[in-house]
Formats: structure tokens, sequence, C-alpha cells
């Protein structure tokens, strides 16, 4: 056969045409087995554990995650929030943790496995309301003395930046801290306690 003055550019095109729309399709066909291998948003509400990637957190950035139908907050502490905890002290009920919910990990001052990242179920420990994060210094509407921290809207249990009740407000003990772990240095996943202990 003489191919001689055929115009192969069509042939070409079509070629990578076809090639380019099969792995595509392939690409389409494969979503529904990957998803598949995903935990179903029935057995994470029952319980199973949640990977989150925090690489784009930013330094007093708090994002908001569901575990077991409950809100899971991750704020990244920056170095002043980790040195403001220790003056807390002497207003908060229980500010060594010696009766809150906890894993062994995050016994320690800043109820973490590390101080830059806490996380913690956003429940109160009161009527079960969801806290607001309110990370500002001094608002007219919590005082002069207030660091930072989380308040609870409903009956005005208050926190600060390590998850720990003050004195005086209806909250009974600190904010729970679930079982987690790092993957990395960038992901975590709540639901699985660590082996590390702080």
């Amino acid at each position: 056969m003489n191919n001689e003055g055929v115009d192969t550019s069509k042939r070409r095109f079509l070629t990578a045409s076809l090639t380019v729309v099969g792995a595509v399709g392939a690409g389409f066909a494969a979503v529904p087995f990957i998803a598949a291998m995903q935990p179903s948003a029935k057995a994470q509400a029952a319980g199973a554990p949640v990977e989150i990637d925090i690489s784009k957190l930013e330094p007093g950035q708090l994002i908001v995650v569901e575990w077991r139908g409950k809100p899971v907050w991750i704020l990244r502490r920056t170095e002043e929030t980790l040195a403001t905890l220790a003056t807390l002290e002497d207003r908060l009920r229980d500010p060594d943790s010696g009766e809150s919910i906890q894993p062994e990990a995050a016994k320690n001052k800043s109820r973490a496995i590390k101080p830059e990242f806490f996380v913690s179920i956003g429940i109160c420990t009161h009527l079960s309301c969801s806290p607001t994060f309110r990370p500002e210094i001094a608002p007219p509407d919590l005082g002069s003395d207030w660091k930072g921290g989380f308040f609870c809207p409903c009956h005005g249990s208050r926190f600060d930046l390590a998850g720990r009740v003050y004195k005086g407000v209806p909250a009974p003990t600190n904010l729970e801290i679930p079982p987690y772990r790092y993957l990395s240095e960038t992901r975590i996943i709540v639901g699985e306690e660590s082996e590390e202990v702080a």
C-alpha cells in the first residue's frame, strides 16, 4: 500500500483524542470503586476514624470536622497563645485536667500531643451546646481579662484555648479531647489513640 501524499495529521489527532477520551472515561469509571473504599457517612457517624489535612491551617485558625456526629475542632495555636495558657491557671476549675476526658498523650498543660495543634470535641460539658471560638483579646462582651478561648452562648460557660473550663460557670469539666494521632507532620486521624505520650 502506498501512503505517499496521505495526510496523517488527522489520524494522529483522532488517535490522541480517543486516547484522552478513553483515559477520562476510565477515570470516571474508577471513581465509584475508589469512593466505595472510603468509610460511609453512616460508618463515620458510628465512629470510623476521620483523617484531616492540617497543612494549610494558619496560626490562629480553627477548622471543624465531624466525627461520631460531633464537631471536632482543630486549632493551630500561636506561641503567644501558648504562653498565655500558664497565666490563667488560678482562674480555672481544673487547670491540670485531672477530671477531664482526654487521651494519655494529651495529658499535659497544652492538652495536646503537639502544643501548636489543639484538638477537641466542640461540645460544652454542661448541656451539650456548641461554644463559639472567641480568639480576640478583651472584647467588650467578655471583659478585659478575656485572653481568647471558647464561649458557650447557651449558659455562659467559658473555656481557655486549651479547652480548660473557668471557675464559676455551669460547665463541670474541661472540653473533651478525642483520641487522635499524627499520621505525618501534616495529617492527623481522629478516632485512633496515639501511642506517643506527651
